[in-house]
């Protein structure tokens, strides 16, 4: 599995693999950290409902996964691999005209 993940995001070395699975772990764990902030900043409480809940997750965690993914990655020397898939998820958003 691994190498069909080196193979499909064109890493070469073992190590950077390591290192960009680090950088997606982390990433996700840091955004459930923040999470939990914002939701206390916003005052919203296991109580709330979830229809107000899901949208303001979509409003402010998937932005904040974006730009901590980018900072780790950056961080961890893998800029240019983080901004190509950064791309290539914003491009999947793109409306398509008839």
């Amino acid at each position: 599995m691994l190498k069909k993940l080196k193979k499909k995001w064109g890493i070469k070395s073992d190590f950077q693999m390591v290192v960009l699975l680090f950088v997606f772990a982390s990433t996700g764990s840091l955004t459930l950290f923040a999470r939990k902030g914002i939701f206390y900043l916003l005052g919203l409480t296991p109580e709330t409902s979830m229809w107000i809940k899901v949208p303001l997750y979509i409003i402010f965690i998937f932005p904040t996964y974006q730009i901590l993914f980018l900072l780790i990655g950056t961080l961890l020397g893998q800029f240019k691999f983080v901004w190509e898939f950064e791309k290539k998820v914003f491009g999947r958003f793109r409306f398509k005209r008839k």
